[in-house]
């Protein structure tokens, strides 16, 4: 398929690999890039919910763009994850980075202090008034405690340095909504690997991806089927991925997608706390519908 344009198709929300000691474990890493690049992905993120971003420090964050970097070695486009719930330390966390190599940043709606339509308004704009390259916004609601209206997702599309959404709300006529009323050049993006198809379907341009870190290939083909309007051949393939699906959350998000990366050989399954590794259990489970969904090619 001939390359899609920027920020089209599937990015693998990058996990973390770890040592035992939950120390990072940064040939796995390379092994990842090396991993999702030859299964054919559309392009990268760094330090989302899926790298743990909320439990790497900052000196960790600095090394793990670059060495993703260095082993970037198809030059895919790089989003980087820089969110908060303070506004004025995200900006601060802003100034001080640096976005040599990035091509734009996925900003979360800020969780905890639920703050209001105006509020999540006001933060956005001074996030991409601050920001020195494009900003992804990203609603999901069940991590945040607010859902981000069709409403002031449009209202934020008007900024022009706010490109797009990630939509992992699941809310579809929401996503329907946004489409209806957005610019052309505003990037609708799935937020949830299984409603990615229907999302593309209405007018998205792809997904960011937890399930294409261990199985890029397959879920990548699905995707392009889908955006070249082969909703047939897509829909044979997503029968796989939902039947894996909720077993990648049982036991909290990366878990479930780490267990699956140790069962291919690639690194371990280790995670930082809070979180807990994968229990015996999972894993079985894990890799009996890998074998019998036929995802382990």
């Amino acid at each position: 398929m001939q390359s899609l344009p920027k920020f089209h198709g599937v990015a693998p929300a990058l996990v973390t690999p770890m040592n035992e000691n939950r120390s990072i474990n940064w040939d796995g890493l390379t092994k990842l890039i090396q991993h999702v690049s030859n299964g054919g992905v559309d392009y990268l993120v760094v330090q989302g919910t899926t790298g743990e971003s909320a439990t790497t420090t900052a000196d960790e964050k600095k090394r793990i763009v670059s060495t993703i970097q260095e082993a970037n070695s198809k030059n895919l486009p790089i989003v980087y994850g820089l969110g908060s719930n303070n506004t004025d330390s995200l900006i601060n966390q802003i100034k001080q980075t640096s976005f040599e190599g990035i091509d734009a940043i996925l900003s979360v709606c800020p969780y905890y202090n639920k703050p209001s339509a105006r509020g999540v308004i006001a933060h956005y704009e001074a996030v991409a008034d601050a920001c020195p390259v494009p900003v992804i916004m990203y609603n999901i609601p069940g991590r945040t405690g607010i859902n981000m209206s069709a409403e002031t997702v449009l209202k934020l599309s008007e900024h022009q340095n706010i490109i797009g959404i990630k939509e992992a709300s699941c809310i579809i006529e929401q996503c329907m909504e946004i489409v209806y009323h957005k610019s052309d050049d505003f990037l609708l993006i799935s937020g949830d690997d299984v409603q990615a198809v229907p999302i593309i379907s209405i007018g998205g341009v792809g997904v960011m991806s937890v399930i294409a870190n261990a199985f890029p290939q397959q879920f990548t083909t699905m995707i392009h089927h889908a955006l070249a309007g082969d909703y047939r051949s897509a829909q044979k393939e997503l029968g796989k991925f939902l039947t894996i699906d909720p077993y990648l959350y049982e036991e909290g998000n990366p878990v479930g997608v780490k267990k699956l990366l140790e069962n291919q050989g690639l690194f371990g399954a280790q995670v930082r706390m809070p979180l807990a590794s994968a229990s015996p259990e999972l894993g079985q489970k894990l890799a009996q519908i890998s074998q019998q969904e036929g995802l382990n090619k």
